[in-house]
C-alpha cells in the first residue's frame, strides 16, 4: 500500500523568521497524523526548517537544483548542497520553472539522475496547458515529459519517485480540474510507467495531484483511487489549512 504524501510548495514566500514561526505552530498541529508530510521551501530557509523538524517526520524539499556538482553557475545550488544540510525532495521541472526559467524535459533528466545520486528524492513535476487540453493533447503532452525525462533513470530509481500531475490551467487560478479529470491522468501516468518499467515498480510510484489544492477540496481528490497525494501551493503557507488537508 501506498502512503498518502502530501507536500507543501511555498514557492518565494516567507522569511525565515517567518518558516521558523510557522514550522513551531505546524509540529502542534501535526502530532499522530500517518500522512506522509514535506514542505518544500525556498534555499534560504531549508537548513533552519530541517533543525526545526528533526524528530518529528516532516521532510524537507527544495524547489529546484542544478543537475552539474559544481562550476561557473551563478545563483545555482547542486544536489550535493542541499544534501549535506539534510534535505529529503527536490521540486524538479515545475511548470513554472519551465515556464519562466527554460526548464526542457532534457534538464528535468538531467536533474533527476543528479537527485538520485545524492539520495534526494525526486517530485518530478509533468502537466499540460489548457491550450493542449482544449486540443486534446493532454495525455500526449504528458507522456511525452515522462518518456523524456525518465530516460535512463533505472528502475530500482523510478520506485522511489514522486510524480506530481500539475495541469499549467490549475495552478495558482483557483481552478481546479475535477476529481475525475485528475484521477484519470494519474491513472494514466501509472500505466505509462508500467509500460517504461513494470507493473511492480509503476504501483510503487507515489502520484499525486497539484492545482488550487484547497481544504474544500482535498477529501474529494484525495479519495480517488489513482490519487496519492498532493502538491500544495498557497494552502501550505498557513499551519491550519495546510493540516486540513492533511487530515483529508
Amino acid at each position: 500500500m501506498r502512503i498518502p504524501f502530501i507536500a507543501g510548495n511555498w514557492k518565494m514566500y516567507k522569511t525565515t523568521a517567518e518558516a521558523k514561526a510557522f514550522a513551531e505552530e505546524f509540529k502542534k498541529l501535526y502530532s499522530g497524523t500517518d500522512v506522509k508530510t514535506a514542505i518544500c521551501a525556498p534555499f534560504t530557509q531549508l537548513q533552519a526548517l530541517v533543525e526545526a523538524f528533526k524528530g518529528t517526520g516532516i521532510g524537507v524539499g527544495a524547489q529546484n537544483m542544478h543537475f552539474e556538482e559544481q562550476g561557473a553557475f551563478t545563483g545555482e545550488i547542486s544536489a550535493a548542497m542541499l544534501s549535506e544540510i539534510g534535505v529529503d525532495y527536490c521540486i524538479i521541472g515545475h511548470s513554472e520553472r519551465r515556464q519562466y526559467f527554460a526548464e526542457t524535459d532534457e534538464t528535468v533528466n538531467k536533474k533527476l539522475k543528479k537527485a538520485f545520486e545524492a539520495g534526494i528524492i525526486p517530485i518530478m513535476c509533468v502537466g499540460e496547458t489548457l491550450e493542449q487540453r482544449d486540443a486534446k493533447k493532454a495525455f500526449e503532452v504528458v507522456g511525452t515529459q515522462l518518456n523524456r525525462g525518465l530516460e535512463g533513470i533505472a528502475p530500482q530509481q523510478a520506485q522511489t519517485l514522486v510524480i506530481a500531475y500539475e495541469p499549467v490551467w490549475a495552478i495558482g487560478t483557483g481552478r481546479t480540474a475535477t476529481p475525475e479529470q485528475a484521477n484519470e491522468m494519474c491513472a494514466f501516468i501509472r500505466k505509462t510507467l508500467e509500460e517504461l518499467y513494470s507493473e511492480d515498480a509503476a504501483d510503487a510510484v507515489i502520484i499525486q495531484y497539484g492545482g488550487s489544492v484547497k481544504p474544500a477540496n482535498a477529501t474529494d481528490i484525495m479519495n480517488m483511487d489513482e490519487i496519492d497525494g498532493a502538491l500544495v501551493g498557497g494552502a501550505s503557507l498557513k499551519p491550519q489549512d495546510f493540516m486540513a488537508i492533511i487530515d483529508f
